[in-house]
């Protein structure tokens, strides 16, 4: 069909080079963060107590190491440690970005407190709300940081979602998918932690398994035994995985090419036909059609910027699809796919990439790129599930947006 014809084209295509992140003016940017951080609050803590040094330690720590993970080495020498910095740089980011909006939120609440008090002729007590303030901000950002950490580092816990299809044929009443999406194995996220996954995922019995991108965060030199694990998920249909924009990242290629090497199968703007049961002795092609689903995937929205073979389109992905065939699910990797999705007649898309936002305030900032942020939505005939991912990205830091393993089941929409 067309879409194996693409998956050919693109498994000789050559990978757009990406250029290195600039670490140095970022290093720069958040050094002068945290000079502003500790410009607000060093002082503030002085007038509360003789151990403000350990804020300053603390602040320069953070300074310091943020870039370490980003710093690409190949060399093995020290390997512990370099974990280890790469595990406090991740830690420290975290833990800075709360320090940082923290902070923000105290002056802009230190601002409007000094002009109600010069409108209205109110009296602050100044000595009082400055280093109690300051405290309050490093309690907070501390406090929220490890149990983010807590969060981020167990298991993801198993969400059940039912999915109302219209015109459901009975033989598909109660087909399941467990979808995983945005592990980001990486520097932190490693094979116990996949091996986990696998078993809470296996013990599910899904009937087929999606993963609907942001595997990895490193090429398959650096991760492919962090990723083995992956070829133990068991489903009646099947293990099915969609690009994310990190793949493309690392080198989605490369990285096809492993996961398929485990048995995986990657689905690159093309389908497949699960045949749900045993039809030997079906009458008629109604009913062979009315026990079929048709599952696609495409590349991630943004492939085409890598690879223009890669482009992702729902439309390609139906390509020789049965026409009969009128229960369809796509996988794809941003919900901004469902627009053209709802188009191309899904009944159902799955998706990841904004993890929910991960951690408070992003996810405030969610909806400026996505239209949807986590849970289930519709967009006029089809519906949305977006997973607020099964692993976390850069910081081990999960807050008021917990990991999931999300276990979609089929059922018919009451008329």
């Amino acid at each position: 069909m067309h879409g194996m014809r693409l998956a050919d084209v693109a498994s000789r295509a050559v990978p757009v080079p990406i250029a290195p992140m600039p670490i140095r003016p970022l290093s720069v940017l958040t050094a002068l963060l945290h000079v502003y951080i500790a410009l607000r609050l060093v002082p503030a803590l002085a007038m509360l107590t003789p151990a403000w040094p350990l804020a300053l330690v603390a602040l320069a720590v953070s300074a310091f190491t943020i870039p370490l993970p980003f710093i690409s080495r190949r060399s093995e020498r020290n390997a512990s440690l370099k974990d280890a910095l790469k595990w406090t740089g991740l830690i420290s980011m975290g833990w800075f970005s709360s320090m940082f909006v923290l902070t923000l939120a105290r002056d802009a609440g230190l601002l409007l407190t000094w002009l109600a008090s010069a409108l209205a002729g109110l009296q602050v007590s100044w000595n009082a709300v400055l280093p109690w303030s300051a405290m309050a901000v490093l309690v907070v950002a501390t406090l929220a940081s490890f149990v983010g950490f807590l969060n981020a580092r167990r298991t993801a816990a198993v969400k059940r979602v039912e999915v109302p299809i219209q015109g459901l044929p009975a033989a598909l009443e109660g087909f399941t998918i467990a979808q995983l999406s945005d592990i980001h194995v990486g520097p932190t996220i490693r094979s116990d932690y996949i091996q986990r996954i696998v078993d809470a995922v296996n013990r599910l019995g899904a009937d087929a398994i999606a993963i609907t991108g942001d595997l990895v965060d490193g090429t398959v030199a650096e991760l492919r035994e962090h990723i083995a694990p992956l070829a133990g998920l068991r489903a009646r249909h099947g293990t099915f995985v969609v690009t994310g924009n990190h793949e493309y990242y690392a080198g989605a290629h490369a990285w096809i090419d492993e996961l398929r090497r485990l048995g995986l199968k990657v689905l690159l703007n093309e389908h497949v036909v699960l045949q749900t049961r045993n039809v030997r002795g079906a009458q008629n092609d109604e009913e062979l059609f009315e026990s079929q689903l048709v599952l696609a995937g495409v590349t991630d929205f943004t492939a085409g910027h890598f690879d223009p073979a890669h482009e992702s389109d729902p439309h390609l992905a139906l390509h020789d699809a049965p026409p009969l065939v009128h229960t369809r699910v796509l996988l794809a990797h941003q919900p901004r796919s469902a627009p053209l999705a709802a188009r191309a007649g899904y009944q159902l898309q799955l998706s990841g990439h904004t993890h929910g936002g991960q951690f408070f305030p992003w996810n405030l900032f969610v909806p400026m790129q996505q239209p949807f942020t986590a849970g289930l939505h519709r967009l006029h005939d089809m519906w949305i599930y977006v997973s607020r991912g099964t692993g976390y990205w850069g910081p081990p830091k999960r807050f008021g947006a917990p990991s999931e393993i999300t276990l979609v089941t089929l059922v018919p929409a009451r008329s």
